[in-house]
C-alpha cells in the first residue's frame, strides 16, 4: 500500500464520529433558552418579593399604626391596633355626607395573591412537561442519533469505494458502476428524511407550545389587570379610618366613633406591585417573539445538514408552512448543537466547499470525501461526462440519461446526473 493510500485511509477513519461516551437523554435540553428565562422570571420574582413581604412582617410585627386617643392604655392601644387590621374596613362619607364603608381586605392577601400568581405562572411550564417532553425527548434522540450515523455511513461509503477501486483490475468498470449508483441514488439513506417529512403533517407538539405561550400571556395579562385594579382603587389610600364600637365596646361612650389609621406595609405593597406589573409587561414582548419563532425555518441548520445524502428539504422545497412539528423539533435541535457531533464536521466541510473552485461538482459530503481520499484523481478521463443539450446526462454507450419524473427530478442536479467532480 502506497503512502497516499495509507494516509487517505487515516483521514477517513480520523473523519469517523467516536461513539457517544454516555447516554444523551440526560444532556438534552428540552426547554428553550428564552423559555427557561421566562420561567424563572415569571415564577421566581413574585417568589422572591413575597419572601422579602413575609420576612419584612414577621421582623416589623403588625403592619399597621392607628392613633389611639390619649386616655387610652397601652394594652388598649394595642387592642385598637389589633381590631384595625383584622377588620381592614374604612369609614367615611360621600359627597352627599352619607355614611359609607370601603373593604381595604385585599391588602391583607395581597401577599399570598403572589403566590397564587406564581403557581399560575408555573402551569403552562407543567402543561409543557407533562404533555410535549416526553414526545419531544424521543423524537430528538432518534434524530441525533440518525444525523450522527448518517454522516458516519457516508465516510464508511467513502471507506468501502478505496477498497473496492484498489481491489478492482477493471478502474473503468469501477466507475461505471459508481456512476450507477449516483444515478440510482443508492447513496441515499432516506429514513431520517422522510421521517423529517412527516413531522411536517404532526402538529401535536406545536399546539402544545403555542398553547403553552397563550396562557402565559393570559395569566401575565391578568396579573396585570389585577395590580392595576389594586392601585386605583387601594394603593392610594395608605390612610382610613376605622371603627372598633362593635359588640361589647358599641355603649361605650369614652371611644370615639372613628380612629384613624395609617398602613406601615402601604409602601412595600406599592413597590413589589409596581415590580411585578413593569417586569410582566416587558415580558410580553419576549412571549411573543418565542411563538413567532415558529412561522420561519431555521433554514441554516437545515443548510448545513443537505450536505448529507438523502437530506433534500431544502433544495427539493419540500417545506410547508412552518408552523408544524418539524419546526419545533428544528428549534430544540438547534439549543441541543452541542449534542450534535456531526454538525462540526459538516459545517467545516460546507465551509470548505464553498471555498472549492469546483464546488457545483460536490453534492454531498460522499463527493467531498472522495475528492479528499483522492478517489477522483484515479478516475479515468473519458469518464468525465458533461450533460446533453437537451440537459440530460449521457450514458458510457453514448446514449442520455432521462431526467427522473416528480419528485426525483427535484432532487440535487449532480446526485442525479453524471457529473464529475
Amino acid at each position: 500500500m502506497s503512502l497516499s493510500h495509507t494516509a487517505a485511509e487515516y483521514m477517513l477513519s480520523d473523519a469517523l464520529l467516536p461513539d457517544p461516551g454516555g447516554s444523551r437523554a440526560k444532556g438534552l435540553r428540552l426547554e428553550l433558552p428564552s423559555d427557561r428565562l421566562l420561567k424563572f422570571v415569571t415564577v421566581g420574582l413574585p417568589l422572591c418579593l413575597v419572601s422579602l413581604a413575609f420576612a419584612r412582617e414577621f421582623s416589623a410585627g403588625l403592619q399597621i399604626s392607628c392613633f389611639s386617643p390619649t386616655n387610652f392604655t397601652g394594652k388598649q392601644s394595642a387592642y385598637v391596633d389589633t381590631a384595625c387590621w383584622d377588620s381592614l374596613l374604612h369609614h367615611g362619607f360621600d359627597a352627599e355626607g352619607h355614611a359609607v364603608t370601603k373593604s381595604l381586605w385585599v391588602l391583607k392577601v395581597f401577599p399570598y395573591s403572589l403566590l397564587v400568581v406564581a403557581v399560575l405562572m408555573y402551569m403552562p411550564y407543567l402543561l409543557w412537561r407533562y404533555a410535549a417532553v416526553p414526545a419531544l425527548h424521543s423524537d430528538l434522540l432518534f434524530i441525533i442519533d440518525e444525523l450522527d450515523k448518517s454522516y458516519n455511513r457516508s465516510v464508511r461509503l467513502v471507506q468501502h469505494m478505496r477498497k473496492v477501486q484498489q481491489a478492482s483490475a477493471e478502474p473503468e468498470r469501477f466507475w461505471e458502476e459508481y456512476e450507477r449508483a449516483r444515478r440510482e441514488r443508492y447513496f441515499e439513506f432516506p429514513l431520517l428524511e422522510r421521517y423529517l417529512t412527516c413531522k411536517q403533517h404532526a402538529h401535536s407538539l406545536v399546539f402544545i407550545y403555542i398553547l403553552r405561550s397563550l396562557l402565559l400571556l393570559l395569566f401575565m395579562a391578568a396579573t396585570c389587570l389585577y395590580l392595576v385594579f389594586l392601585h386605583l382603587n387601594i394603593f392610594f389610600q395608605d390612610e382610613f379610618s376605622c371603627s372598633i364600637k362593635t359588640g361589647l365596646l358599641q355603649a361605650e361612650p369614652h371611644i370615639p366613633p372613628l380612629i384613624p389609621c395609617k398602613l406601615v406595609v402601604f409602601s412595600v405593597f406599592q413597590l413589589i406591585s409596581l415590580s411585578v406589573g413593569g417586569v410582566y409587561v416587558l415580558l410580553i414582548p419576549v412571549v411573543i417573539y418565542n411563538a413567532l419563532q415558529l412561522c420561519q425555518w431555521d433554514k441554516g441548520l437545515l443548510s448545513v445538514y443537505e450536505m448529507l445524502p438523502a437530506f433534500d428539504l431544502l433544495s427539493r422545497k419540500m417545506l410547508t408552512c412552518p408552523v408544524n412539528d418539524l419546526n419545533v423539533i428544528l428549534l430544540f435541535l438547534r439549543a441541543n448543537i452541542s449534542e450534535l457531533t456531526s454538525f462540526g464536521r459538516l459545517n467545516a466541510v460546507s465551509a470548505l466547499r464553498e471555498a472549492t473552485a469546483n464546488k457545483q461538482d460536490i453534492d454531498t459530503v460522499v463527493d467531498f470525501m472522495t475528492l479528499l481520499a483522492g478517489l477522483e484523481t484515479t478516475k479515468p478521463k473519458h469518464h468525465a461526462c458533461a450533460l446533453e443539450p437537451d440537459g440530460s446526462a449521457p450514458l458510457s454507450n453514448g446514449g442520455a440519461l432521462e431526467t427522473k419524473p416528480g419528485v426525483e427530478a427535484m432532487g440535487k442536479a449532480s446526485r442525479d446526473s453524471l457529473g464529475s467532480a
